[in-house]
C-alpha cells in the first residue's frame, strides 16, 4: 500500500511465457498488493508459468485483442479494490521496479495518471529501439500534441499507472479492443480533464519483446491520427464520438469479476 491506498499491477499478456517471470521478480512487493494477469489465448506456456509463480491469472477463452485485454485487466484490479492500477507489458521490455515511483504520483494526489516515458531522458533508442520506431513514434506524438493541445513527451508508451475514480469514470467500454484502445483512453483522460503526470523509463528491446509487424504499426499509425482528430472535431463541438460518450452503461463495473 502507498497512503493507505491498495495498489494492484496488470499484466496484459500475450505469448509472454519467455518473459513474464523476469517481470514479475522486480515487481516490488513492499508497494505492491495485487499482480494480476490476464491472458489473451496465448498459445504458449503463459498460463502455465504464471499460475507457477503464483500469480492470480483471468483467460481469456478467444483472442480479445490488446485493449480487450486491458478492459479485463481494468476490471479486475477494480474488483480487487484497487486504489490505485499499474499496468505494465510483461514483455520485460519496461523496467518494473518504477511502479513504486509510479504509482506514488497518482498517492500523492496530485496526477490521475502517469505515464512511463521512453522519450524523456533519452532512454529509447539507447534501449534499442528501432530507429523507424522512433521516428513514427516522435512524429505522431507531435501530431497528436498539436491535435490535443496536450505537451506528452510520448502517446504510445505500455506503462501506465491510473487511479480507481479515473478509471471508474472514462467509459472504457466504448474503446476498440484492438491496439488504439491505449490512445483512445488518453484522450478520454485529456477530454475528462484528468491530470497526467510523466517519468522518465529505461526501455529493453530484443527478440523476445513484444511488438507488432510494419502492417499492424501502420494500421495502428492511422488509427492513432482518427483519435486526435476525432478529439479535436469534438473539442470544437462539431461532432461526438462514441469514444466520449456519457453513458454510464460504457463504464467499468466497480466490482464485477470473471473468475480466474
Amino acid at each position: 500500500m502507498l497512503h493507505g491506498q491498495r495498489v494492484a499491477v496488470v499484466l496484459p499478456a500475450y505469448r509472454a511465457a519467455k518473459t513474464v517471470e523476469r517481470t514479475w521478480r522486480e515487481i516490488p512487493r513492499d508497494t505492491v498488493d495485487d499482480i494480476l494477469l490476464v491472458d489473451d489465448a496465448s498459445d504458449d506456456e503463459t498460463v502455465e508459468v504464471a499460475r507457477g509463480l503464483g500469480i492470480q491469472t483471468f483467460v481469456h477463452p478467444v483472442n480479445r485483442g490488446y485493449g480487450g485485454n486491458q478492459k479485463t485487466c481494468y476490471t479486475q484490479a477494480l474488483a480487487a479494490g484497487a486504489d490505485i492500477v499499474v499496468m505494465v507489458h510483461p514483455d520485460y521490455q519496461y523496467d518494473p521496479r518504477l511502479i513504486s515511483a509510479m504509482a506514488a504520483m497518482i498517492a500523492s494526489g496530485i496526477y490521475d495518471a502517469v505515464l512511463g516515458s521512453r522519450i524523456l531522458g533519452n532512454t529509447a533508442r539507447r534501449g534499442g529501439m528501432p530507429f523507424y520506431k522512433y521516428v513514427s513514434n516522435r512524429f505522431l506524438t507531435a501530431s497528436q500534441n498539436m491535435l490535443m493541445g496536450t505537451k506528452l513527451s510520448e502517446f504510445h508508451t505500455g506503462y501506465r499507472a491510473f487511479s480507481r475514480k479515473l478509471l471508474l469514470s472514462l467509459p472504457l467500454l466504448a474503446d476498440s479492443d484492438d491496439f488504439v484502445f491505449d490512445n483512445q483512453m488518453i484522450a478520454q483522460i485529456v477530454a475528462g480533464g484528468f491530470a497526467i503526470g510523466e517519468l522518465s523509463c529505461p526501455t529493453k528491446y530484443f527478440p523476445e519483446a513484444s511488438s507488432i509487424n510494419f502492417r499492424r504499426s501502420c494500421v495502428y499509425g492511422l488509427g492513432v491520427l482518427k483519435v486526435s482528430m476525432q478529439y479535436r472535431l469534438w473539442k470544437c463541438g462539431l461532432t461526438k464520438p462514441a469514444i466520449f460518450t456519457d453513458d454510464a452503461g460504457k463504464r467499468l463495473p466497480a466490482n464485477a469479476s470473471v473468475g480466474a
